[in-house]
């Protein structure tokens, strides 16, 4: 009806408005609930032109579309706002249309530009944790609600797999691995422990072994002893330690840190690392080959993760291949002007024009920071689909400075796709307190396995002692079990606006009440059940004129009706938030309908077949825009 009421104003604009008037005046909302109505326009835009006020105008257009356009019941005026009222002849018409359209709402796939989506983006010296399920959830939900509005999608991520985080990790086992009785060191395979979770303990061995010897140095120095150091490092140690006289316990912790750190830089361990990291970078092969090995593990296990979480990827990009990526670009803008150098040799750019600072892009002895590595990975992904037209990198927001910086550079040195990249930030994610159950093997996060298997155990739980599993095989009930559990964790996570914090509370998650993926879930699986015990599925109703709604029909049916502008936003907006809401909106409307209007008792059929095919029909876009959040729905719960 909105497009029918602007077509008609465009092509009547000379005669209402004595000129032509332009699209963008023409402006609806959401009627607001205490006025009567279904369709509001706004007539501020209109005032000037007509040069009245804001009712006269608000007459005018009412009078003319009224008498000019079908299935306006009536009109009024409030304010600087004109509300039609549509008749039940439209919204049945419209329900028989979208009753036809398996994917209502959805645009026709490929048609409009394509755009990558990175996300999860891990590192290979540790497991996935709660903040890389809100990541992932997010990424792949705003990937596939870019695909449902007709975008062509890749969706990918660069898996930090080098640095000396991961030589960490690989020294450790190298040093603390334990023999078993065969002679052989830890192993997925020998163990049974996941691959990223053994790789992430030896992560944490490295830590614990590097604190030790961090704390045994300050001993010494704090003895007087600097025999194992040089003299700078001794007498820096000194001028720290003199410069707590006087000072306030705030400021003493900040500099027993600084000491802390010239520690950690003096120790064995460390300086072990860097070694190591030399030579993975001169490709010695003892140390390629131990990387590969535990790296392998660890891709096992982030596989075993994603499926899990029911995400995928289209294409890996892994930093050992891009590092290096970006060298080439700063040599380019060197040329251009867009870098300098500094006297010590590094590069930089300066962006204070630009209302940020100066950043580096290469280090003096020529080695690139991440900086660099994003600026080739990101010119690498264009080579490689010559049909992109931007980036969404998804991304906590600790690093929005990072990503302002990487697209003015990229920018700076000619690539106009940059204006069409983006930062998908969104906020950290936490457990309330006392919630120390729940805290990964490693004893510093939570863990995503962890948090997961959790999750789908407490909905087997409120499952189990709600019943209604009469009849459903055991592989059946543990496949509910993980879809409950799985749904509430997902809606939960992605319900909430991107850039806001989360403190998730896995209890609340599986609520059957409220606004929870199970609240949902239960809908369809009542619908499903309701329509299965009818002898007509509603299959007669189409085409019926004259059927009266009931308030509560027609509420459903704007809901319905509004599902396409909702998909648009949430794509525009890079929000499953969006859908979420819309989706728990359009559940209270058919519960309200549900528990007060009659449906398989209903003594009149063609009512019968109407409120069939309108459940039907929400059934449909509940499916629909669950599996925008990369939730399944049941048919029986």
């Amino acid at each position: 009806m909105e497009l029918k009421i602007k077509e008609a104003l465009l092509s009547n604009s000379e005669m209402l408005f004595g000129m032509q008037v332009e699209e963008k005046l023409i402006q609806f909302q959401k009627t607001r609930k205490d006025v009567s109505g279904d369709l509001t326009l706004v007539i501020f835009p209109f005032v000037k032109v007509l040069k009245c006020s804001p009712a006269e105008a608000g007459e005018k257009i009412g009078e003319f579309i009224i008498g000019n356009l079908g299935n306006i019941d009536s009109y009024s005026v409030v304010g600087g706002f004109l509300n039609f009222v549509i008749d039940a002849d439209y919204w049945i018409s419209a329900l028989s249309e979208m009753d036809k359209i398996e994917k209502y709402g959805f645009g026709e796939p490929n048609t409009k530009p394509t755009i990558m989506v990175e996300y999860s983006s891990p590192n290979t010296n540790k497991p996935l944790h709660l903040g890389h399920l809100r990541n992932n959830f997010l990424g792949y939900s705003v990937a596939e609600i870019l695909k449902a509005n007709g975008h062509k999608v890749i969706k990918t991520q660069i898996i930090n797999d080098r640095g000396i985080h991961i030589c960490k990790s690989m020294l450790a086992w190298d040093k603390f691995s334990p023999l078993n009785e065969k002679g052989e060191r830890e192993t997925p395979g020998n163990t049974g422990i996941k691959g990223d979770k053994l790789v992430g303990k030896y992560y944490v061995e490295f830590d614990k072994h590097f604190q030790i010897e961090a704390n045994a140095i300050i001993e010494q120095w704090n003895a007087e002893d600097f025999s194992e150091t040089t003299e700078e490092v001794g007498a820096e140690f000194n001028r720290l330690d003199e410069s707590k006289t006087g000072k306030d316990e705030k400021a003493i912790k900040g500099i027993d840190g600084k000491i802390k750190e010239l520690a950690k830089n003096q120790t064995s361990i460390l300086r072990e690392a860097k070694e190591m990291l030399i030579r993975w970078e001169g490709r010695d092969p003892q140390t390629y080959l131990l990387w590969t090995t535990m790296n392998n593990w660890v891709y096992a296990g982030f596989e075993s993760t994603y499926k899990a979480m029911g995400v995928d990827f289209d294409k890996l990009y892994y930093e050992s291949d891009t590092f290096i990526l970006g060298k080439d670009l700063v040599d380019e803008g060197l040329a251009k002007d867009v870098f300098f150098r500094k006297d010590d040799g590094s590069v930089w750019i300066d962006l204070t024009e630009d209302g940020l600072d100066e950043k580096l892009v290469l280090r003096s002895d020529g080695t690139a920071v991440y900086m660099t590595q994003d600026v080739g990975t990101a010119v690498d992904r264009f080579k490689d689909y010559p049909d992109l037209q931007g980036i969404i990198y998804t991304v906590g927001n600790e690093q929005d400075y990072h990503f302002s910086v990487l697209f003015l550079i990229l920018n700076k040195l000619g690539y106009e796709w940059s204006e069409n990249c983006s930062h998908l930030s969104y906020g950290m994610v936490e457990l309330p307190k006392g919630m120390g159950r729940m805290k990964s093997r490693e004893g510093t996060v939570v863990d995503a396995d962890d948090l997961m298997e959790s999750i789908v155990d407490s909905a087997r739980e409120m499952t189990q002692e709600r019943g209604h599993l009469d009849g459903i095989s055991e592989k059946e009930r543990e496949a509910l079990f993980e879809l409950i559990g799985m749904g509430g964790l997902k809606y939960y996570l992605l319900k909430v606006d991107p850039k806001k914090r989360i403190v998730f509370n896995p209890q609340e998650s599986i609520e059957l009440n409220g606004n929870t993926g199970p609240y949902i879930q239960y809908a369809h699986a009542r619908i499903r059940s309701l329509l299965a015990k009818a002898e007509n599925n509603g299959n007669t109703a189409m085409g019926l004129k004259n059927v009266e709604l009931q308030p509560v029909e027609k509420e459903i049916l704007k809901q319905l009706a509004g599902f396409p502008n909702a998909l648009n936003d949430a794509a525009k907006n890079h929000s499953p938030a969006l859908i979420a809401n819309y989706m728990f909106e359009l559940v209270k409307l058919y519960n309200n309908f549900f528990q007060s209007i009659p449906v398989l008792i209903e003594e009149k059929e063609e009512l019968k077949d109407m409120r069939l095919v309108l459940s039907r029909n929400v059934a449909k876009v509940i499916g629909l825009g669950m599996s925008l959040l990369g939730i399944n729905v049941p048919n029986r719960m």
